[in-house]
C-alpha cells in the first residue's frame, strides 16, 4: 500500500500538469443563435468538435461576443470567456461552427472581434477551421483572396446576389477544402438535415487535428 501511494503521488502531479499544459483551441460561437438552431449546433456540431479535439489531447476554450450561456432544450453551453478577452497568442488554432459569429449568406451580421481574431491567427500561420456560413468571417477578414474554400453555396454564383467580400476567392464546392492553414467545409448538420448532404463536421475537425499535430 505504501508503494502504491508513493507511485500515485509521483504520477498524479505529472498527469495534472500534462492536462493543464494541453494546447488550447478557441471555439468561436455566436452568442445569440436562432432558437430553432441551438440544439443542433450544440449537440451535433460544436459538441462533436469539442469531443474530438479533447480526445486528441487539446483543451477547447469556448468564446462568444457576450459571454452568456447558450441554452438549448436539453443542453446548455456556458462560454469560458468573451471574444473581447481572447489573446490569440494563447491558442494553437481556431474552430468556428456554422453561424459561429455571423449569419446566413449574404449577411452583414459578423462580429468585428471574431474577424480580427481570425485574421490574426491566420496571419500567424495557425490552423483555422470554419464551417459553412461562417466562411463569411474569413471573407470579411480578407484572407480568402486567391484561396480555395468550401461552402454550401457559391456567394458569387449565378442567380445569387453577389457578396463582394468574396471577390478574388476561389469557390471549392461543398466538401472539406484545405488551402494552407485555412480549412473550410460547406455542409454543417443544419444543411445536412435540410438538403440531405453528408455532414462534414467530423471530417473538418479531423482535418484541423491533423494540421495542429503537424505544427507541434
Amino acid at each position: 500500500m505504501i508503494i502504491l501511494a508513493t507511485i500515485l503521488t509521483m504520477v498524479m502531479p505529472s498527469t495534472f500538469t500534462n492536462a493543464t499544459d494541453a494546447p488550447k483551441i478557441l471555439l468561436i460561437l455566436r452568442g445569440d443563435p436562432r432558437p430553432e438552431y441551438i440544439d443542433t449546433v450544440l449537440t451535433k456540431e460544436s459538441g462533436v468538435m469539442k469531443i474530438m479535439l479533447e480526445k486528441a489531447g487539446f483543451k477547447v476554450v469556448a468564446a462568444t461576443t457576450n459571454g452568456l450561456p447558450i441554452k438549448g432544450s436539453t443542453v446548455t453551453l456556458t462560454p469560458d470567456l468573451k471574444l473581447s478577452d481572447v489573446k490569440v497568442d494563447d491558442y494553437a488554432g481556431i474552430i468556428i461552427p456554422c453561424f459561429g459569429a455571423g449569419g446566413a449568406l449574404p449577411s452583414t451580421q459578423v462580429s468585428p472581434i471574431a474577424v480580427s481574431i481570425t485574421k490574426q491567427a491566420i496571419t500567424q500561420g495557425k490552423p483555422v477551421a470554419v464551417s459553412d456560413a461562417s466562411v463569411i468571417i474569413l471573407a470579411e477578414a480578407g484572407v480568402l483572396v486567391g484561396r480555395r474554400y468550401g461552402c454550401s453555396v457559391d456567394p458569387l454564383g449565378i442567380g445569387r446576389r453577389p457578396d463582394d467580400r468574396f471577390t478574388g476567392a476561389i469557390y471549392g464546392g461543398t466538401g472539406v477544402v484545405q488551402d494552407g492553414n485555412i480549412i473550410t467545409c460547406g455542409v454543417c448538420p443544419l444543411v445536412s438535415s435540410a438538403y440531405g448532404y453528408t455532414d462534414c463536421t467530423t471530417e473538418l475537425t479531423q482535418a484541423l487535428i491533423t494540421a495542429l499535430t503537424a505544427t507541434k
